[in-house]
C-alpha cells in the first residue's frame, strides 16, 4: 500500500496539494530562480490563497528547502531501485540518465550551482545536508570500485571524477542542446551520456 493509502482523506488531500505545490515551485525555479520567485508566483500557479500556501509551507526558504529534498529523494530512490547485478560504471550511467531526464522534463533547478545565496540557505537545512551526504557516499563508493575495475580511469583522483559527474548534471550544454538543435530529449541524452563517459575524442587511427 502507498503513503497515500495510509493516510485519511484529508491528509491525502493536504498531502496531494502539497506535491503540487513543490511541482509549481520547481518549475518556477527553473524559470524565475530563486531571487525573483515569490510566494505569490507559487500560490497563482498551483491556484490556491497565500494563506493556504503558508499552511504547508512558512517561508520561501522552507519551500525551496523541501523541494530540494524531494529531487534528492528522487534521486536515492532511483537508486535504491536498480538492479544490484549492474557493474558500478552501469550504475552511475544509470543515475546520470536519470538526471538528465529529470533535467529536460523541467524537474531539476540548479539552485546550489548557481547562487551563493541558497548554497548558504541548503547548508542551513540539516535534513538537505543529511540526504545530500548520504547519496554523496553511495556514489563516492561506485566512483572507487568503477576505479578499481578499470572503468574509470584510476590515476585520476576520485574527487575530481566525482565532481566532474556532478556537473554533467548542471551543465548549460544540455538547455542549449534542448532549445537551439534539432535533437529530441532522448538522443541528447544519449550524447551527454556519451561524451561523459567517453570524452569527445574520435578512434584512435594508429
Amino acid at each position: 500500500m502507498s503513503i497515500l493509502g495510509k493516510l485519511s482523506f484529508k491528509d491525502q488531500a493536504f498531502k496531494l496539494r502539497e506535491n503540487a505545490i513543490l511541482d509549481a515551485t520547481t518549475m518556477i525555479l527553473k524559470d524565475k530562480g530563486f531571487d525573483l520567485m515569490t510566494m505569490d508566483d507559487v500560490a497563482s500557479a498551483v491556484g490556491i490563497s497565500k494563506p493556504s500556501l503558508y499552511k504547508h509551507f512558512k517561508s520561501k526558504e522552507d519551500l525551496v528547502g523541501e523541494a530540494m529534498i524531494r529531487l534528492i529523494d528522487g534521486a536515492g530512490d532511483f537508486l535504491d531501485q536498480l538492479d544490484k547485478d549492474l557493474k558500478p560504471i552501469e550504475v552511475l550511467s544509470a543515475m546520470l540518465e536519470w538526471a538528465l531526464r529529470v533535467r529536460l522534463e523541467g524537474g531539476m533547478p540548479f539552485l546550489p550551482s548557481t547562487s551563493a545565496h541558497v548554497r548558504d540557505m541548503l547548508t542551513r537545512n540539516l535534513k538537505y545536508v543529511g540526504r545530500v551526504l548520504k547519496l554523496n557516499y553511495q556514489l563516492e563508493k561506485l566512483v572507487a570500485k568503477a576505479q578499481k575495475s578499470g572503468d574509470l580511469d584510476a590515476s585520476l583522483p576520485s574527487d575530481v571524477i566525482l565532481f566532474s559527474y556532478y556537473s554533467r548534471t548542471c551543465d548549460p550544454a544540455v538547455e542549449f542542446l534542448q532549445r537551439y538543435s534539432k535533437l529530441d530529449n532522448e538522443q541528447i541524452i544519449k550524447h551527454m551520456l556519451q561524451v561523459c563517459f567517453a570524452g569527445l575524442h574520435g578512434p584512435r587511427c594508429d
